[in-house]
């Protein structure tokens, strides 16, 4: 993010057993930038933030009874997190499975016009990543799908 005192409209939070080995795995295989890191007398990370492009993510421990990692509840997740890359997709998936992430799903030209692939995470998150490589009209959306489409820019 180009301006530290301007916080983007919305971010994400995702809770991990191991925040700190979660800060390192991120930043390796994602290309996440770790911005702040909060810990307590004893060193455990209670508040972390990394940027991607102009997006940002908070992370933490699992501190209460309402959040978890998905390594804690059997590998589901109750959401998906996306993030848009500006190119190179197909070797930022190599990167990541060089790093350990389990690709889900290959990188594949999708019918919206981007182009994405799918990895989870060490502790089970499961992230897409997508990158725009033609434009594509809603016409188009809805012939290649069969769906009618409300509200595509």
């Amino acid at each position: 993010m180009s301006d530290p005192s301007h916080r983007p409209s919305l971010g994400a939070a995702v809770f991990y057993r191991d925040p700190r080995a979660a800060l390192a795995w991120l930043e390796k295989a994602f290309g996440f930038e770790r911005a702040m890191v909060v810990t307590d007398q004893d060193g455990n990370i209670v508040h972390a933030e990394m940027h991607f492009g102009d997006g940002y993510l908070m992370l933490g421990a699992e501190w209460a009874d309402f959040v978890a990692s998905p390594a804690s509840v059997g590998g589901k997740n109750t959401q998906m997190l996306h993030v848009q890359l500006q190119d190179g997709i197909d070797a930022h998936c190599d990167h990541a499975r060089a790093a350990g992430a389990e690709i889900q799903q290959e990188p594949a030209d999708q019918f919206y016009g981007d182009r994405t692939y799918r990895a989870r995470d060490p502790e089970g998150h499961v992230w897409t990543f997508g990158q725009k490589v033609r434009e594509v009209s809603r016409e188009e959306a809805e012939q290649a799908t069969g769906l009618g489409i409300e509200g595509w820019s």
